[in-house]
């Protein structure tokens, strides 16, 4: 007990902070799927003031990530530029809607449709040389994916990173783009989430995912720099199918 503060039962969340930030740093995606499916499912914490906790965290995590990714030089300032303000605004929309409105009924959705694009990223990947060409949609993909980030308490990454590599970006450059461009992403969002809901929705265990998502997130940019392209494509495949699937059947059972 150091300031009144029980450290056993932040060292969970740390944990867990630790994991998740490692995945997403080198992955692109996963920070907030986790971090949000274990405060909803596990601990019954309702879904905005999940999502606020999140996004929270994310400030200062994506903050360290995208830092270690702008070292490591695995950001593509273009791509950059074109993704910022489009996943701004949906971002700040979709802090609106989950704020006021129930947008539960559209999560299984669009994790059955993030699921399949998984599925083709492993197909892609495991085909043969992975060819990377210049992706053309990118501000409608900022865009939604900024909304369902806010609104399903995590989807920025999943959505933005996996749909940038269908259209045939470098895996490397991807991540690292999308991980710096969520920064301004999560700040944003946890403003308009602190106007709407207040202080009050933050909790303790915030601290302990921010501890352990601190710790972890130099090591991302490093960790996308050295893997291989076609290991990337597939780490990033399974794992969205893997989270996705699980979110699906997590809602259809409910």
């Amino acid at each position: 007990m150091i300031f009144g503060i029980d450290l056993s039962a932040l060292l969970p969340f740390i944990a867990v902070g630790f994991a998740a930030q490692m995945v997403d740093g080198a992955l692109g995606m996963a920070f907030g799927v986790i971090n949000s499916t274990l405060l909803v499912s596990v601990m019954g914490v309702p879904p905005a003031q999940a999502s606020a906790m999140v996004h929270t965290v994310e400030t200062f995590t994506t903050a360290a990530s995208g830092a270690s990714h702008i070292w490591h030089k695995n950001v593509n300032w273009k791509l950059f530029g074109r993704l910022l303000i489009p996943g701004v605004i949906g971002g700040v929309l979709g802090a609106y809607v989950l704020s006021n409105i129930d947008a539960s009924i559209a999560r299984p959705f669009v994790m059955t449709y993030l699921a399949s694009i998984g599925v083709y990223l492993l197909y892609r990947a495991w085909r043969g040389k992975v060819e990377p060409r210049e992706p053309k949609i990118i501000e409608p993909l900022g865009l939604a994916g900024g909304f369902l980030d806010a609104a399903g308490g995590g989807g920025w990454g999943p959505v933005v990173t996996s749909n940038l590599l269908v259209q045939g970006a470098s895996p490397r450059t991807t991540i690292g783009t999308v991980n710096t461009v969520e920064f301004f992403l999560t700040a944003t969002v946890s403003a308009a989430f602190i106007a709407t809901l207040g202080w009050a929705a933050f909790s303790l265990h915030t601290v302990g995912i921010l501890i352990g998502g601190l710790i972890a997130a130099p090591f991302g940019g490093l960790l996308a720099k050295r893997v291989p392209t076609r290991a990337l494509m597939t780490l990033v495949g399974a794992l969205l199918t893997l989270t996705s699937a699980y979110s699906v059947y997590v809602a259809l059972t409910r």
